[in-house]
């Protein structure tokens, strides 16, 4: 059992990586930037620049904002600066109401808005907001996390001063030093005491009812809806497999569609929280697994995405459903019954399969991505509990589980950079006016 103190340092991790947020992360996380600002400024900006690196770019470009029916990162800044509240966190934009954002609507037709690429930047996850007002000027940035202030500078300050890795005010994030293993990942999923891990069922919570409210409305692709469909029906059968993509793809058409729903985040990213969450949550309920084992399941699938993302980072050029859907095929694996040397199997399984998949940018079609994921994730699953695994002499597959992770974070984190900057630039270069069809 793992000890008492180390298990305080890994409960307060989970709750730094696991939390409420509305919309998606990136452009939140800008308009959460902004909001600050905008109170260090003390009065409405006449003007603001944002600079950004290249991968916040590259995922808020084409997904909607929630409640406002509208795409893109000038809505959001717009609106974190006249209502956003820093204090919402990656809820900044909750108090949205039809009056604001007409209002921001008007304030984007002022061009008072700057979007810039950060130019000599090392960090993937970075945000930099000046807002102007006259002879006044407040400065907000955002580093390494999507709510890590490094430094908020009073207004008038001089810009150029020594950053600060904890605000004046105490408003920063301070992130929790506690190195991870699988071992350690499981040991502690497995055994720490059900009242200090509950919590976790809030994640259940927020990210089902995403998947039921999306039925209500038509966001995205309806990926989700049309996997209930007859058709759909016809082909994959009134199946778990078929609920589980259904209720995981709902969410997340939701998400980016821009509905104004909560959902429970894993490292910065709604649509991890969403994968690492429903699959586990559908097939606990299918296969009619007791309430304390889907709390450690669930445990077991966060976990695992948030050790595999310490080696990572925050943002990549590798789609993060890789990462969650390895969390979620642990958390089945266990439900069906899997001890740890099986969940080693399914991660191996997962590795060899969806290892050099994309992040072209958070927008509609991320539900697609996930539904490959979770459904990778039940096969590796299966074959787990089959005991069969990918060996040692395929691929990037490792004996050691934990190597054989480091191989598929390397090759995100570093040898995929390239890749990265070859999607941002195929996505700002296209031509996206529209064009006559043939005949």
């Amino acid at each position: 059992m793992v000890n008492k103190e180390l298990r305080e340092r890994i409960i307060a991790l989970i709750h730094q990586e696991v939390v409420p947020a509305i919309g998606c992360t990136e452009p939140m996380c800008v308009a959460l930037c902004t909001a600050k600002a905008t109170e260090k400024l003390g009065c409405r900006p006449d003007r603001i620049e944002a600079l950004l690196s290249a991968n916040i770019l590259k995922n808020a470009m084409g997904v909607g904002i929630p409640g406002t029916g509208m795409i893109g990162l000038p809505i959001a800044i717009a609106l974190g600066a006249l209502i956003g509240k820093s204090s919402y966190q990656l809820e900044v934009l909750k108090d949205l109401t039809p009056e604001a954002l007409e209002e921001g609507k008007r304030y984007l037709a002022g061009n008072h808005i700057s979007i810039k690429q950060k130019e000599n930047i090392q960090e993937k996850l970075y945000v930099e907001v000046i807002c102007t007002a006259g002879d006044k000027q407040a400065t907000a940035i955002i580093a390494g996390s999507h709510t890590r202030f490094i430094d908020s500078s009073p207004c008038d300050a001089d810009r150029s001063a020594a950053r600060k890795e904890v605000e004046d005010d105490g408003s920063s994030t301070s992130d929790v030093d506690c190195p991870l293993n699988l071992r350690l990942v499981y040991d502690f999923a497995t055994t720490a005491p059900l009242d200090e891990i509950s919590f976790i069922l809030e994640a259940r919570t927020y990210n089902m009812n995403a998947a039921r409210e999306a039925l209500k409305g038509n966001y995205g692709h309806n990926l989700g809806k049309t996997i209930d469909r007859p058709l759909s029906k016809g082909i994959f059968g009134n199946s778990i497999y078929c609920h589980i993509i259904s209720r995981t793809a709902s969410a997340c058409d939701a998400r980016m569609g821009g509905a104004m729903i909560p959902v429970m985040s894993n490292s910065g990213s709604g649509n991890q929280g969403i994968c690492a969450t429903n699959p586990v949550c559908v097939y606990a309920k299918e296969n009619e697994n007791t309430e304390e084992e889907l709390i450690r399941a669930l445990i077991l699938s966060h976990l695992t995405a948030i050790y595999i993302k310490q080696s990572l980072g925050t943002l990549s050029a590798l789609c993060g459903c890789v990462v969650a859907s390895i969390g979620s095929s642990c958390g089945i694996t266990y439900l069906m019954g899997g001890d740890y040397e099986r969940i080693c199997y399914s991660v191996k399984n997962m590795i060899a399969n969806l290892t050099g998949m994309i992040c072209d940018g958070a927008k509609p079609s991320c539900s697609l991505k996930i539904t490959s994921g979770v459904s990778t994730a039940l096969l590796s699953a299966l074959l787990a509990m089959e005991g069969k695994c990918v060996s040692s002499s395929e691929g990037i597959v490792d004996d050691c589980v934990d190597k054989s992770i480091y191989n598929l974070t390397s090759i995100g984190a570093d040898a995929m950079c390239k890749t990265d900057d070859m999607v941002l630039n195929i996505m700002t270069s296209k031509d996206n006016t529209p064009k006559e069809t043939e005949a």
